[in-house]
């Protein structure tokens, strides 16, 4: 159940987002952005519908890859509506996956009756190998425009923000993964005396020992570790996570091409990716951020009318925000009843 703290910050969030489209929608021309959404081709919306459950299907069968190889086994459908409640949990939490990732994990462990840190050792490793087919798909289209067409200010911008990552995000991985020890050290260091604190306070609830802390945080490393080394399955939840982001990419083309115009693919291969990267702003999902990023990236590589590529972004976010919002609340309300 949500605490009413929790609630009122997921509203007030939900609240900011809003106001963001808002002023977006505004700043463009509310009924040029309407004009152009009526204009969309039916059969394609019906398209990117289907695209769009394409996309966290193939997501779903990275997640079952994954636990597959950490020994937690689960069904395909099982899997895809579980990733659909992480990507709820993403959706409604601020800082996208950095926010939802613990809800994400509970719902996993209680959908496989698996410990909690095999759930966040599953969606943490999902996520980490999702990082790798956006990139290399940003970089190629990245390096066609690089060919063809002068960078604008809004390339360069997202051009820096690739390569950062590309490199930061690597980085960070690796000297997290050497120094896991010192980690766990400190992490133990600091939960246990708050947890301890927590327990004097919550009714019939006692707080976990040092060393039951211990004994989790190694187990989330370990299962880590599995993942890593396991080719076969490295292999196999990549190909997913390079078909859903393929995906991505193909309904947000469809999008526009709904409105009757045909883009270059290079353009939805750098903007999907970019896109994703502002999800770590304080708004749930980065409702609002993505839409204006994703908004300016195709407004700067295709010179389209800007009410149009408002109405693209609109309808590409309905179906790949609204449609794992939708069908992730309802697995996640069923999880958090068991």
């Amino acid at each position: 159940m949500i605490r009413g703290d929790d609630l009122r910050a997921t509203l007030v969030g939900f609240a900011g987002a809003l106001c963001v489209l808002a002023v977006l929608v505004w700043g463009v021309g509310i009924d040029k952005t309407i004009d152009a959404l009526a204009g969309a081709s039916l059969p394609v919306l019906v398209g990117i519908v289907a695209i769009a459950i394409c996309w966290l299907s193939a997501w779903g069968m990275s997640l079952h890859t994954v636990l597959g190889v950490l020994g937690a086994p689960i069904t395909v459908p099982a899997a895809v509506l579980v990733f659909a409640g992480a990507t709820f949990a993403n959706n409604v939490t601020p800082f996208g996956q950095a926010g939802g990732e613990p809800v994400s994990a509970l719902l996993i462990s209680r959908a496989t009756d698996r410990e909690y840190e095999t759930g966040l050792a599953a969606i943490a490793s999902v996520d980490a190998l999702n990082f790798v087919p956006s990139i290399a798909l940003a970089l190629v289209g990245l390096s066609y425009f690089a060919s063809t067409i002068t960078f604008g200010e809004n390339l360069e911008y997202a051009a820096a923000a690739v390569v950062a990552f590309a490199v930061v995000v690597p980085i960070a991985v690796v000297l997290g993964w050497r120094n896991r020890y010192r980690l766990e050290r400190t992490a133990v260091d600091s939960l246990a005396p708050l947890l301890q604190r927590l327990g004097e306070l919550v009714p019939r609830r006692s707080a976990p020992s040092r060393a039951a802390l211990e004994r989790r945080i190694e187990g989330f490393f370990t299962a880590v570790e599995r993942v890593a080394t396991n080719p076969r399955g490295l292999v196999f939840a990549l190909v997913f996570s390079t078909a859903g982001w393929v995906g991505l990419a193909t309904s947000l083309w469809l999008s526009l091409f709904a409105l009757g115009h045909t883009v270059s693919p290079a353009v939805v291969l750098v903007a999907i990716p970019t896109g994703a990267m502002a999800s770590i702003t304080p708004l749930p999902g980065g409702l609002g951020g993505v839409e204006a990023v994703l908004g300016a990236l195709v407004l700067a590589t295709t010179g389209l009318p800007l009410a149009t590529v408002t109405a693209a972004v609109l309808i590409h976010r309905g179906a790949t925000y609204l449609l794992p919002t939708v069908i992730g609340g309802g697995t996640a309300a069923v999880l958090a009843d068991r």
